[in-house]
């Protein structure tokens, strides 16, 4: 992967510097791995937790989707009043990675998020690394999620960065793709390591 005219690196948060898991919750309240499964695939979906990643409210999310399923009005309410426990701590290898990175000042340091409003400050108070960021994008703020167009688009005009001259860093496949439709090169992230290698550190 070409660098040489990289200046900027776009971090996604989730996956790539922040362990984050529904399952350390949902294994504490189910006896079974595929009952956990069932219940992640079908009832608390990554569909539905996107809709609170694009900005609708927590309370309004649960209490309609209790409405749809009754039966599991409690474990739907330990989503969100448990999600710190869903927080499994940092990634320690892109953390490290990251400290190098903003000691060197070889690049710009953003970070481009889906997540929600009303819980990604939990995260600002548990990881001080957050605050080696420009700045950070976060999706429920501005109602809108990757891998829209718009967020992009929105987090290159917020922070004067140039398309072609950023690195977008993400562990999900679909928000690497939708920042190449952009015109941002962007790396599909699998591993510290392998991203150390790809930076040349």
């Amino acid at each position: 992967m070409d660098l040489s005219n990289i200046d900027t690196i776009l971090f996604d948060l989730g996956g790539v510097l922040i362990d984050w898991n529904p399952r350390y919750v949902f294994r504490q309240i189910y006896d079974t791995e595929e009952e956990v499964e069932h219940f992640l695939a079908h009832i608390c979906t990554p569909e539905w937790n996107e809709q609170q990643d694009a900005g609708r409210s927590l309370a309004e999310a649960t209490t309609s989707l209790i409405l749809q399923y009754p039966a599991y009005a409690d474990p739907i309410r330990a989503y969100y009043s448990r999600w710190s426990e869903m927080l499994g701590g940092p990634i320690e290898g892109t953390v490290a990675l990251l400290d190098q990175l903003k000691r060197e000042e070889r690049y710009q340091l953003y970070a481009l998020t889906n997540w929600s409003a009303e819980t990604f400050p939990i995260a600002q108070e548990r990881y001080a690394f957050l605050q080696w960021f420009a700045g950070i994008l976060v999706s429920g703020v501005e109602k809108m999620k990757k891998p829209q167009p718009e967020i992009y688009h929105l987090a290159l005009e917020r922070f004067g960065l140039v398309a072609d001259r950023t690195l977008f860093v993400d562990d999900s496949l679909r928000n690497v793709e939708g920042a190449r439709a952009v015109g941002i090169p962007a790396y599909h992230f699998q591993g510290p390591a392998a991203l150390r290698e790809v930076l040349g550190y």
